[in-house]
């Protein structure tokens, strides 16, 4: 027998061993990653979930005149994450600006509002809604004239409905306006988006006559009054 032939044997049996822990290592290792990823992966639905139910979005629908102006004005409100030009209150679906303008489809220009409930409230927002226009004006904003200008706050559900009577209970006892308010409290049926070249349309185009002479007095005048919820 070849006398290196047990040194050999034992290094193969070592050699073996070794491997044999370096594998099991290997393996504990990577389940153990796999499980770690796992309840990480876990962790951070669970948070993308929390932050989900943290912000308690709610939905009104107001009609002020022109759109371009009440959906510039509420755009700046804390609170407000979207708002978004359109047509409401009518007859006839899917309509044109062209068709609203003409005043035959029962739609009124309105501002989509939706809003986070635990920084701006709906008695807030109204507030907001009788600065931006004159409400005793029936069917019309100044020069711009037609059902489709009239006041309006279409509610969403029971208690946006009990807030607006109040709110325009409030209004009218205010002493602001001296003619009777004449905004329509109806509730919200179907909304549908104006087309995409109304959006975000005062900022975008403040050197247009109609909004440097009609809707930027408005803005200074909004400003001023709700300072403190402008964002920054």
């Amino acid at each position: 027998m070849n006398p290196l032939y047990p040194l050999l044997l034992v290094s193969y049996v070592l050699e073996f061993n070794v491997m044999r822990s370096i594998g099991l290592f290997t393996l504990i290792m990577l389940i153990f990653g796999c499980v770690n990823s796992n309840s990480q992966k876990t962790n951070m639905n669970n948070q993308t979930t929390s932050d989900k139910v943290a912000v308690a979005t709610d939905t009104i629908t107001l009609g002020a005149g022109c759109f371009w102006c009440v959906e510039a004005a509420f755009m700046q409100l804390k609170g407000v994450l979207t708002a978004k030009s359109g047509y409401s209150g009518g007859f006839i679906k899917n309509p044109s600006y062209k068709e609203v303008c003409n005043g035959t489809t029962g739609h009124a220009e309105v501002v989509q509002i939706v809003f986070d409930s635990a920084i701006i409230t709906v008695p807030t927002i109204l507030e907001a809604f009788f600065t931006v226009h004159d409400p005793t004006q029936l069917n019309r904003q100044g020069n711009d004239v037609g059902t489709q200008y009239r006041s309006a706050i279409f509610y969403h559900n029971d208690e946006q409905k009990s807030i607006a009577e109040k709110a325009v209970r409030a209004a009218q006892e205010s002493g602001e306006w001296d003619s009777p308010i004449v905004t329509e409290i109806k509730p919200f049926d179907v909304f549908y988006p104006a087309e995409d070249y109304h959006d975000n349309y005062y900022n975008l185009n403040k050197d247009q006559p109609y909004c440097s002479m009609v809707i930027t007095p408005k803005m200074n005048k909004f400003k001023k009054k709700f300072h403190q919820l402008i964002q920054e």
